[in-house]
């Protein structure tokens, strides 16, 4: 016996399910900004674009030199089975090749949500659920994560060697030194002689206590004291 157009009260019930599941799918919207003098702005223009709720998008100002974070940690939490979230780069994600990778498979595999890259569009994984779009999504991934890494890496480098450069030229960094004045030997005889406190030399010659016994002990060694 064939039974044609039946639907059972199961099969109703599944369909149900699965619709209210759907529609109970959220998007989320995850930015980092180095420090706290960058600008957010070109991310959130992004995200906003998608219509991703204000209160879905969280947004942290540390830097990535480790993955400490915890709005990212809210956010992790907080997401469910089949929500989607979406980053602006791969490299928001983790603070180098190993860490990017982890995290993505963390979120994949583990939370079960999509990601969505906005700047590669290949990196969907709400497209090519079957095996070759898998393999190419990771493909992408794992290139990209390396570039992201790579490029950090010759920044480092870069900015290494600039400032290599520059003191090679005589450029000098950091608080410049404070001399002592030219009549610092009357100064600190008449502090030894007790005529005046320590507080009171050091005011004298322009510099805090802990800089006037510093500059008092090359006096000292220049004098052969």
């Amino acid at each position: 016996m064939v039974y044609v157009g039946t639907t059972t009260a199961a099969d109703a019930s599944a369909v149900s399910i699965a619709a209210k599941e759907e529609r109970n799918i959220s998007a989320y919207g995850y930015i980092r900004v180095s420090t706290k003098d960058q600008n957010e702005d070109r991310q959130l223009d992004a995200l906003h674009s998608l219509d991703i709720p204000e209160r879905n998008i969280y947004v942290e100002k540390q830097s990535g030199k480790d993955f400490e974070r915890p709005r990212y940690k809210q956010l992790v939490r907080r997401m469910r089975k089949g929500d989607i979230l979406y980053v602006m780069s791969i490299d928001r994600l983790g603070r180098n090749y190993s860490e990017i990778l982890e995290q993505w498979r963390m979120l994949t595999k583990e939370k079960c949500v999509d990601v969505v890259v906005l700047d590669m569009p290949l990196l969907d994984t709400r497209l090519g659920k079957d095996l070759m779009g898998t393999f190419i999504a990771d493909l992408v991934l794992q290139i990209l994560s390396f570039v992201a890494q790579n490029e950090r890496e010759n920044i480092r480098k870069r900015q290494a060697e600039g400032i290599a450069a520059a003191k090679a030229r005589g450029v000098r960094f950091g608080r410049q030194k404070k001399e002592a004045p030219n009549d610092f030997g009357r100064i600190v005889n008449d502090w030894e002689e007790g005529r005046i406190a320590i507080a009171e030399a050091a005011a004298m010659c322009g510099m805090s206590g802990s800089t006037f016994y510093r500059r008092l002990h090359e006096y000292r060694v220049a004098e052969g004291k």
